[in-house]
């Protein structure tokens, strides 16, 4: 059961009606920006996990060399 062609277009037109013709192009693009913001903060939550990774990895690998370091001595 899909949306057909005359469902889309019955949807667009009362759209038109409701909006009208010059409030439709701000409402697009405010849906776009804050789409655009929505990919940004995906993309810094990813880097700033990236970066946490990188950070406890660095920890670890201080930790041990200082661990070799103090059963050497």
């Amino acid at each position: 059961m899909g949306v057909s062609t005359w469902q889309i277009i019955v949807i667009l037109l009362v759209v038109l009606l409701l909006f009208g013709g010059k409030k439709i192009p701000e409402l697009a693009q405010g849906l776009g920006k804050g789409i655009k913001n929505f990919k940004d903060a995906v993309k810094e939550g990813e880097e700033e996990s990236t970066l946490n990774k990188t950070e406890k990895i660095e920890e670890e690998k201080t930790t041990q060399n200082t661990e070799k370091k103090e059963i050497n001595a």
